[in-house]
C-alpha cells in the first residue's frame, strides 16, 4: 500500500531531542486494511465454487508429484498443461508442507492474493498521482463502477465476484500487474535512469531485468492478463518517456528479452504455444453479450480521459492503456479469437482509475466536478445495491453462487480413481478433492482437444438410458472407471452397487468395475 505519513508536531524540552514523530496510518492504509479483513471474511463465508474445482485439482496433482504432475482432471500425463504455473506450484509446495488438500490451499490463498492486489493498486495510484484519497477512490471504483447486471467470470474483480474468484492465478496476476506497471511508471518518468557506477556501485540496469522477470511471471501464472499488462506496460513506457535514444531503448529491450527468457525457461509446458490455441475461444463468445448491463458505469471514466488527453496529449499513459486494450477486445470479437475478451476487465482500469484521480483533487471543485462526483456515488450506489450487496451482507440481497460441497462422495472414492459423471457441479468440483474424471470438463493443452470431446461422448453414451450393459462395461474398462457420480434424474445401472447419497442435492455415489 502506499507509504505511511510521518507527522512531526513541535516539540519542547526533552522530548525535541528524541524527535518526538508519532506515525499514523494513511488513508488507503486504513481503508484498505479494512476491505482485506471484510473480503477475506466474506470469501471464507461463501462456498468456493465454478474453476475452484479446476484449481483444486492442479494443487492436488502437484501434491502427489511436484516434478511431474498428471493432468488435472484425469488420469493422463500432464506434461504441457498450462495450469501448472510457478503460481500453482507454490500452492503445490505449500499442501505438500502443511498436508492441507486443494480446497484449503485455495481458501488459504485467496486473502494472500488480496494483499498483493490491494498493495499493487495503491503502489500504482501512488506512481499516478500524490493525492492521498485516489488509492481509495480507485479501490472503490475498480469494485463497484461495473455494470447494474452480475459480471462473474476469472479476471473480473468486482466486489460481488471477488468473493469466488480471490484464489484463482488470475487476481495474483492482476496483483502482480499493477505491481509492474508502478515500477514501470517510475522509471519511464526518470526515477530509474541509469548511473554510472564504479565497481562496489549500484547495479544500473538490474531493475529492468528484475522488471522483465516480473512481467515474465505474470506470463507464466496468467497469460490473458499478461497480454493486458504488457499493453499497460507500453502505454506507460509511450506516455512517460521523454528521452529516447540507443540507451533508453536498450534498457527496455532488456526488460523484454528478460521477460521473454523468464517465460521460456519454465520446463511445466510451452506458454508460446498457447497463441495459436483456439480450444476455447467458443466459450468466451459470453463475454462479448451484454456489454452495456456488465460495464456500463464504468463509462463514467470516459470524459476524464478526455480530459486527460486535452490537458496533456494522446501520449496520457491511462489514455493509451484504455485505448490499447480496446482495441484488442474488438480483434477478439472480429477475428472469432473471444479469450482476448478476458482482458474486459482490465479495460476498465483506466476508466476507473482516472476517474479516481479527478475526484481525489483538492477542494474548492468547479461545478462540472461536482456533478462527475455525485453521478460516480450514484452509480457507486447503483451498482452496489443492484449487484454487489450480496457479496458482504449476509442477508436481503442476491447472494454469490452457493455450489454444493462434495465431501460426502470424495470420502469413499480414493486418491486418482476414476469418476464417470455429466452433473455440472460434480463435473467442475470433484476433482478437486483428488479423483479423476473420465472425462474433463475443460479443454488443457496436455490434452488433444479430439481426445477430450470423444470422452465426453462415451460418457453421454454411458448415461443414456437405452445403452446396453455390454456397452456401459466397454467404457468403464476403457477409462478404468470406478465409481459413477448420478444426478438425480439419471438411473443406477444394474450392474453399480449404490454407496452413498448427497440429502441436500439428491446425488447417488455408485460403484462399478473391479
Amino acid at each position: 500500500m502506499s507509504s505511511p505519513v510521518l507527522v512531526r508536531p513541535t516539540v519542547r524540552g526533552a522530548t525535541a531531542l528524541r524527535g518526538g514523530g508519532t506515525w499514523r496510518p494513511t488513508p488507503y492504509q486504513f481503508f484498505g486494511f479494512l476491505f482485506w479483513l471484510v473480503m477475506s471474511l466474506a470469501y471464507w463465508r461463501v462456498p468456493l465454487c465454478c474453476d475452484a474445482g479446476q484449481h483444486a485439482a492442479v494443487v492436488e496433482r502437484l501434491k502427489d508429484d511436484l516434478l511431474h504432475p498428471r493432468h488435472p482432471m484425469a488420469d493422463l500425463p500432464g506434461a504441457g498443461s498450462p495450469y501448472y504455473s510457478p503460481f500453482a506450484l507454490a500452492q503445490g509446495v505449500a499442501a505438500r508442507l502443511t498436508g492441507l488438500g486443494g480446497w484449503e490451499v485455495l481458501r488459504l490463498t485467496g486473502p494472500l492474493n488480496l494483499l498483493v492486489l490491494l498493495t499493487g493498486i495503491g503502489r500504482f495510484v501512488r506512481v499516478l498521482t500524490p493525492r492521498p484519497w485516489a488509492p481509495v477512490l480507485a479501490l472503490g471504483a475498480m469494485t463497484l463502477l461495473w455494470g447494474v447486471e452480475r459480471a462473474w467470470w476469472s479476471g473480473y474483480l468486482n466486489l460481488m465476484s471477488m468473493t469466488g474468484n480471490l484464489a484463482y492465478p488470475s487476481a495474483f496476476a492482476i496483483g502482480l500487474a499493477f505491481w509492474a506497471w508502478a515500477l514501470t511508471g517510475v522509471r519511464a518518468r526518470g526515477a530509474g535512469a541509469v548511473r554510472c557506477a564504479g565497481p562496489g556501485g549500484p547495479r544500473p540496469l538490474s531493475g529492468y531485468a528484475a522488471l522483465g522477470a516480473l512481467y515474465g511471471l505474470i506470463l507464466l501464472v496468467h497469460p490473458i492478463t499478461a497480454v493486458a499488462a504488457a499493453l499497460g506496460a507500453v502505454a506507460l513506457v509511450a506516455g512517460w518517456q521523454r528521452r529516447w535514444g540507443p540507451a533508453a531503448a536498450g534498457r527496455w529491450a532488456l526488460t523484454g528479452a528478460v521477460a521473454l527468457l523468464t517465460a521460456a525457461c519454465w520446463p511445466y509446458f510451452d506458454v508460446f504455444a498457447l497463441a495459436g490455441d483456439g480450444s476455447v475461444d467458443a466459450m468466451h463468445r459470453r463475454l462479448y453479450l451484454d456489454l452495456g448491463g456488465q460495464f456500463g458505469l464504468a463509462l463514467l471514466g470516459l470524459p476524464v480521459l478526455w480530459l486527460r488527453a486535452r490537458r496533456t496529449s494522446w501520449r496520457d499513459p491511462l489514455v493509451l492503456m484504455f485505448v490499447l486494450d480496446c482495441l484488442v477486445v474488438a480483434y477478439g470479437w472480429v477475428s472469432g479469437r473471444y479469450t482476448y475478451g478476458r482482458i474486459l476487465g482490465l479495460t476498465l482500469v483506466p476508466l476507473q482509475f482516472a476517474l479516481a484521480v479527478e475526484l481525489a483533487a483538492p477542494r474548492p471543485w468547479p461545478v462540472w466536478r461536482r456533478l462527475l462526483g455525485g453521478a460516480t456515488a450514484a452509480g457507486a450506489c447503483a451498482a452496489f445495491l443492484t449487484v454487489h450487496a450480496g457479496a458482504v451482507v449476509p442477508a436481503g440481497f442476491e447472494r454469490p453462487p452457493d455450489w454444493p460441497s462434495y465431501a460426502w462422495a470424495a470420502r469413499y472414492v480414493g486418491q486418482g480413481e476414476v469418476v464417470i459423471t455429466d452433473g455440472y457441479h460434480a463435473v467442475h468440483a470433484i476433482a478437486g478433492y483428488g479423483p479423476n474424471l473420465a472425462a474433463p470438463a475443460w479443454p488443457d493443452a496436455s490434452l488433444d482437444e479430439g481426445e477430450r470431446l470423444r470422452r465426453v461422448a462415451d460418457v453421454r453414451a454411458y448415461l443414456d438410458p437405452g445403452s446396453t450393459r455390454a456397452e456401459r462395461a466397454a467404457v468403464v474398462r476403457r477409462y478404468h472407471a470406478r465409481w459413477l457420480l448420478l444426478t438425480p434424474r439419471q438411473r443406477v445401472p444394474e450392474e453399480a452397487v449404490v454407496v452413498a447419497w448427497s440429502r441436500r442435492t439428491g446425488e447417488v455415489l455408485a460403484r462399478v468395475g473391479g
